[in-house]
Protein backbone atom coordinates (compact mmCIF):
# COMPACT_ATOMS: atom_id res chain seq x y z
CA UNK A 1 0.00 0.00 0.00
CA UNK A 2 1.09 3.56 -0.74
CA UNK A 3 1.08 6.16 2.03
CA UNK A 4 0.79 9.70 0.83
CA UNK A 5 1.36 12.93 2.76
CA UNK A 6 0.62 16.62 2.05
CA UNK A 7 0.26 19.71 4.31
CA UNK A 8 -1.97 21.56 1.93
CA UNK A 9 -5.75 20.56 2.61
CA UNK A 10 -6.45 21.54 -1.16
CA UNK A 11 -3.93 18.74 -2.63
CA UNK A 12 -5.15 16.55 -0.45
CA UNK A 13 -8.48 16.78 -1.67
CA UNK A 14 -7.69 16.84 -5.34
CA UNK A 15 -5.61 13.52 -5.17
CA UNK A 16 -8.74 11.99 -2.93
CA UNK A 17 -10.90 12.37 -6.50
CA UNK A 18 -8.45 11.75 -9.08
CA UNK A 19 -6.85 8.66 -7.55
CA UNK A 20 -10.57 7.41 -6.00
CA UNK A 21 -9.98 3.83 -7.59
CA UNK A 22 -6.80 3.09 -5.75
CA UNK A 23 -8.19 4.50 -2.59
CA UNK A 24 -11.23 2.23 -3.08
CA UNK A 25 -8.74 -0.89 -3.52
CA UNK A 26 -6.90 -0.04 -0.85
CA UNK A 27 -3.73 0.74 -2.79
CA UNK A 28 -3.44 3.62 -1.17
CA UNK A 29 -4.62 6.05 1.78
CA UNK A 30 -4.30 9.98 1.90
CA UNK A 31 -3.22 11.93 4.80
CA UNK A 32 -3.85 15.84 5.79
CA UNK A 33 -0.57 16.61 7.23
CA UNK A 34 3.13 17.44 7.13
CA UNK A 35 6.03 14.89 6.52
CA UNK A 36 8.04 16.85 9.11
CA UNK A 37 5.16 15.99 11.62
CA UNK A 38 4.59 12.35 10.78
CA UNK A 39 4.58 11.33 14.46
CA UNK A 40 1.52 13.40 14.92
CA UNK A 41 -0.51 10.88 12.63
CA UNK A 42 -1.48 8.15 14.92
CA UNK A 43 -1.97 5.75 12.32
CA UNK A 44 1.42 6.07 10.99
CA UNK A 45 3.04 6.62 14.88
CA UNK A 46 4.21 2.96 14.63
CA UNK A 47 4.48 2.25 11.00
CA UNK A 48 7.62 1.55 9.00
CA UNK A 49 7.98 1.94 5.11
CA UNK A 50 9.88 0.08 2.36
CA UNK A 51 11.04 3.16 0.75
CA UNK A 52 10.21 7.25 1.16
CA UNK A 53 9.44 9.67 -2.01
CA UNK A 54 10.09 13.22 -0.81
CA UNK A 55 9.26 15.92 -3.32
CA UNK A 56 9.58 19.05 -2.12
CA UNK A 57 8.41 22.77 -2.74
CA UNK A 58 4.87 23.29 -4.18
CA UNK A 59 3.32 22.05 -7.14
CA UNK A 60 2.52 23.25 -10.55
CA UNK A 61 -1.02 23.20 -9.59
CA UNK A 62 -0.73 25.99 -6.29
CA UNK A 63 1.84 27.86 -8.80
CA UNK A 64 -1.17 27.76 -11.02
CA UNK A 65 -3.91 29.36 -8.47
CA UNK A 66 -3.15 32.87 -8.41
CA UNK A 67 -6.18 32.98 -5.01
CA UNK A 68 -3.01 31.17 -3.31
CA UNK A 69 -0.78 33.61 -3.66
CA UNK A 70 2.20 31.70 -4.69
CA UNK A 71 2.70 33.76 -7.93
CA UNK A 72 4.34 36.96 -8.82
CA UNK A 73 1.84 37.21 -11.43
CA UNK A 74 0.01 41.11 -10.90
CA UNK A 75 -2.52 41.43 -8.48
CA UNK A 76 -1.77 37.93 -6.53
CA UNK A 77 -2.59 38.06 -2.96
CA UNK A 78 0.91 37.93 -0.95
CA UNK A 79 -0.36 34.67 1.13
CA UNK A 80 2.01 31.56 0.05
CA UNK A 81 0.45 29.44 2.95
CA UNK A 82 0.64 25.64 2.42
CA UNK A 83 -2.02 25.18 5.08
CA UNK A 84 -4.27 27.90 4.67
CA UNK A 85 -3.30 29.06 8.67
CA UNK A 86 -0.76 31.15 10.82
CA UNK A 87 1.55 33.92 9.06
CA UNK A 88 0.96 34.58 5.54
CA UNK A 89 4.15 36.42 3.15
CA UNK A 90 2.30 39.86 3.66
CA UNK A 91 3.09 39.27 7.50
CA UNK A 92 6.70 37.93 6.74
CA UNK A 93 7.17 40.78 4.80
CA UNK A 94 5.32 43.69 6.91
CA UNK A 95 6.10 42.34 10.46
CA UNK A 96 9.73 40.61 10.08
CA UNK A 97 12.43 42.99 11.55
CA UNK A 98 14.80 44.21 8.62
CA UNK A 99 17.75 42.19 9.59
CA UNK A 100 15.57 39.00 9.56
CA UNK A 101 14.32 39.64 6.15
CA UNK A 102 17.75 40.34 5.16
CA UNK A 103 18.82 36.95 6.23
CA UNK A 104 15.39 35.64 4.32
CA UNK A 105 16.61 37.15 1.19
CA UNK A 106 20.23 36.32 1.40
CA UNK A 107 20.24 32.52 2.76
CA UNK A 108 16.77 31.65 0.89
CA UNK A 109 17.18 33.91 -2.09
CA UNK A 110 20.79 34.15 -2.73
CA UNK A 111 20.78 37.94 -3.26
CA UNK A 112 24.09 39.92 -2.85
CA UNK A 113 22.09 42.78 -2.31
CA UNK A 114 19.50 41.15 0.56
CA UNK A 115 20.48 44.20 2.94
CA UNK A 116 19.04 46.77 0.11
CA UNK A 117 16.36 45.32 -0.55
CA UNK A 118 15.17 44.71 3.48
CA UNK A 119 15.67 48.25 3.83
CA UNK A 120 13.47 49.51 0.88
CA UNK A 121 10.62 46.80 2.16
CA UNK A 122 11.02 48.23 5.87
CA UNK A 123 10.53 51.56 4.15
CA UNK A 124 7.47 50.79 1.80
CA UNK A 125 5.56 49.25 4.50
CA UNK A 126 6.14 52.19 7.12
CA UNK A 127 3.87 53.92 4.14
CA UNK A 128 1.82 51.17 2.82
CA UNK A 129 1.15 47.55 4.09
CA UNK A 130 2.49 44.89 1.57
CA UNK A 131 -1.05 43.18 0.24
CA UNK A 132 -0.32 41.86 -3.31
CA UNK A 133 2.25 40.73 -5.60
CA UNK A 134 2.96 44.22 -7.20
CA UNK A 135 4.15 45.70 -3.67
CA UNK A 136 6.64 43.37 -3.45
CA UNK A 137 7.70 43.03 -7.00
CA UNK A 138 7.84 46.92 -6.56
CA UNK A 139 10.49 46.64 -4.03
CA UNK A 140 12.48 44.25 -5.75
CA UNK A 141 12.76 46.99 -9.03
CA UNK A 142 13.68 49.45 -6.51
CA UNK A 143 16.54 47.91 -5.75
CA UNK A 144 17.85 45.68 -8.38
CA UNK A 145 17.24 47.67 -10.95
CA UNK A 146 14.52 48.30 -14.22
CA UNK A 147 16.00 44.95 -15.69
CA UNK A 148 15.56 43.14 -12.90
CA UNK A 149 12.84 40.65 -14.33
CA UNK A 150 11.24 37.10 -13.56
CA UNK A 151 14.00 34.92 -12.52
CA UNK A 152 14.58 37.54 -10.01
CA UNK A 153 11.16 37.65 -8.79
CA UNK A 154 10.53 33.69 -8.67
CA UNK A 155 14.33 33.26 -6.63
CA UNK A 156 13.13 36.13 -4.14
CA UNK A 157 9.29 35.19 -4.12
CA UNK A 158 10.61 31.55 -3.45
CA UNK A 159 12.90 32.66 -0.55
CA UNK A 160 9.73 34.58 1.64
CA UNK A 161 7.51 31.35 0.90
CA UNK A 162 10.43 29.45 2.35
CA UNK A 163 10.18 31.31 5.29
CA UNK A 164 6.27 31.51 5.49
CA UNK A 165 6.41 27.98 5.68
CA UNK A 166 9.92 27.07 7.48
CA UNK A 167 10.30 24.65 4.57
CA UNK A 168 13.74 24.20 5.71
CA UNK A 169 13.59 23.80 9.32
CA UNK A 170 10.96 21.30 8.27
CA UNK A 171 12.69 19.07 6.08
CA UNK A 172 15.82 19.49 8.66
CA UNK A 173 13.76 18.19 11.59
CA UNK A 174 11.58 15.30 9.38
CA UNK A 175 14.69 13.81 7.66
CA UNK A 176 16.26 11.68 11.06
CA UNK A 177 12.20 10.57 12.05
CA UNK A 178 11.83 9.64 8.15
CA UNK A 179 14.96 7.65 8.12
CA UNK A 180 13.87 5.93 11.33
CA UNK A 181 10.94 5.01 10.02
CA UNK A 182 12.61 2.95 6.88
CA UNK A 183 12.58 -0.73 7.13
CA UNK A 184 16.58 -2.53 6.77
CA UNK A 185 17.12 -1.83 2.79
CA UNK A 186 14.82 0.87 3.03
CA UNK A 187 15.27 3.90 0.33
CA UNK A 188 15.04 7.49 0.98
CA UNK A 189 14.78 9.79 -2.32
CA UNK A 190 14.20 13.31 -2.00
CA UNK A 191 13.60 15.89 -5.25
CA UNK A 192 14.53 19.45 -4.43
CA UNK A 193 14.24 22.61 -5.97
CA UNK A 194 15.99 24.82 -3.84
CA UNK A 195 19.55 24.68 -2.74
CA UNK A 196 19.10 25.56 1.16
CA UNK A 197 17.12 21.98 0.76
CA UNK A 198 19.37 20.51 -1.54
CA UNK A 199 22.55 20.94 1.00
CA UNK A 200 20.43 20.08 3.88
CA UNK A 201 19.63 16.81 2.02
CA UNK A 202 23.26 16.25 0.90
CA UNK A 203 24.66 16.42 4.45
CA UNK A 204 22.38 14.33 6.17
CA UNK A 205 22.85 11.58 3.38
CA UNK A 206 26.88 11.95 3.56
CA UNK A 207 26.73 11.66 7.71
CA UNK A 208 24.30 8.69 7.45
CA UNK A 209 27.06 7.19 4.96
CA UNK A 210 30.28 7.68 7.64
CA UNK A 211 31.78 5.36 10.05
CA UNK A 212 32.30 8.37 12.22
CA UNK A 213 31.08 11.76 12.62
CA UNK A 214 33.49 12.71 15.30
CA UNK A 215 34.96 16.22 14.87
CA UNK A 216 38.44 15.80 13.08
CA UNK A 217 41.03 16.66 15.67
CA UNK A 218 38.64 14.35 18.17
CA UNK A 219 41.27 11.62 19.01
CA UNK A 220 39.00 8.78 20.35
CA UNK A 221 35.81 8.02 18.16
CA UNK A 222 33.03 8.10 20.50
CA UNK A 223 30.13 8.54 18.34
CA UNK A 224 28.47 5.63 16.42
CA UNK A 225 31.07 3.86 15.35
CA UNK A 226 29.77 2.61 11.38
CA UNK A 227 27.81 4.02 9.10
CA UNK A 228 23.66 3.95 9.39
CA UNK A 229 23.33 3.45 5.53
CA UNK A 230 24.60 3.79 1.48
CA UNK A 231 24.60 7.08 -0.17
CA UNK A 232 23.03 5.77 -3.79
CA UNK A 233 23.68 9.25 -5.33
CA UNK A 234 27.23 10.33 -5.11
CA UNK A 235 25.76 13.78 -7.00
CA UNK A 236 22.19 14.89 -7.32
CA UNK A 237 20.78 13.50 -10.26
CA UNK A 238 19.05 16.59 -12.61
CA UNK A 239 17.27 16.22 -15.69
CA UNK A 240 18.26 16.15 -18.88
CA UNK A 241 18.09 18.76 -21.77
CA UNK A 242 14.50 16.97 -23.01
CA UNK A 243 12.78 16.15 -19.80
CA UNK A 244 14.03 20.59 -18.91
CA UNK A 245 12.17 20.93 -22.85
CA UNK A 246 9.19 19.66 -22.13
CA UNK A 247 9.36 20.71 -18.40
CA UNK A 248 10.73 23.67 -17.70
CA UNK A 249 9.97 23.82 -13.99
CA UNK A 250 12.04 20.99 -14.01
CA UNK A 251 15.00 22.70 -14.94
CA UNK A 252 16.17 23.11 -10.17
CA UNK A 253 14.74 20.25 -9.78
CA UNK A 254 18.13 17.55 -8.16
CA UNK A 255 17.52 13.74 -7.14
CA UNK A 256 19.41 12.12 -4.10
CA UNK A 257 18.38 8.90 -2.99
CA UNK A 258 20.39 6.91 0.38
CA UNK A 259 19.53 3.47 1.76
CA UNK A 260 19.43 2.37 5.08
CA UNK A 261 21.69 -0.16 6.16
CA UNK A 262 19.05 -1.59 9.17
Amino acid sequence: MVTALDRDPQAVMVAAERLKPYLDAGRLRIFDGSYALVEEIDELANEFFDGVLLDLGVSSHQLDDDSRGFSFRPDAPLDMRMEGAGESAADVLNLTDESALSRIFREYGDEPRAGRLAREVVRRRSAKPFCTSNDFVGAIRATLGSRSGAPDFARLFQAVRIATNNELGGLATALPHLRDKLVADGVVVVISYHSGEDRIVKNAFRDWSAACICPARHPICTCRGHPLGELLTRRGIVADELERATNPRARSARLRAWRNGG
